[in-house]
């Protein structure tokens, strides 16, 4: 036999043997854990997880008739009960219309009413379009299962041709062609900016 074959034929028999001492080692060595020391959440947490119903990360999509598609999610949401609505926190839209653009709603809380096909928006509502809008107001309604958006009262922010101020904001789908049309409403205001034009 020579030097090699009996190097490989030890190196077989060591290696399988060493490297069973060493996972010995790891589950001798390793400390136990104590399962309830690793819970992500405090005692009050869950009382309150346990008092009351709620969906983590909801999730909602749908087309519309001309074709766009709605994706409602929140963080969390607690089911209707005793004729109250579906609230839900850090609700957020994103609408990809059929003609290619996007609108994104965002709030810090909201409420869902299928029945009703309303959504409504509250709290630090931002609008944001792939045209160039980026906008804010308080309050806004949006149906689930068609193209129909519309603020409560003042909207302010950004377009593509400056600030921009409007009583109230309409987005909704013709009737006829299925296109999106964004209205503003109630007293526009534009400060117009040509640097903004020329981009």
């Amino acid at each position: 036999m020579d030097r090699n074959t009996r190097l490989v034929t030890f190196l077989k028999v060591v290696l399988p043997l060493a490297a069973l001492g060493i996972l010995s080692t790891l589950f001798l060595l390793s400390r136990s854990v104590d399962p309830t020391a690793t819970l992500p959440f405090g005692e009050a947490e869950i009382s309150d997880r346990l008092r009351e119903e709620r969906i983590t990360a909801p999730y909602f999509s749908g087309t519309t008739t001309g074709g766009d598609q709605i994706i409602f999610t929140a963080t969390s949401a607690r089911p209707a009960s005793g004729g109250r609505l579906a609230a839900a926190e850090e609700l957020s839209a994103q609408i990809t219309l059929a003609s290619g653009g996007r609108v994104t709603l965002k709030a810090l809380s909201g409420t869902f009413d299928p029945e009703g096909d309303l959504a409504r928006f509250d709290g630090d509502v931002r609008i944001d379009t792939t045209t160039g809008y980026r906008l804010t107001t308080d309050v806004l309604r949006s149906a689930i299962t068609e193209l129909a958006i519309q603020t409560d009262g003042p909207v302010i922010g950004n377009g593509p041709l400056g600030q921009l101020e409007a009583g109230q904001l309409v987005l909704t789908s013709d009737v006829e062609t299925d296109a999106a049309h964004l209205v503003f409403k109630n007293g526009v205001k534009l400060i117009y900016d040509p640097k903004k034009r020329e981009r």
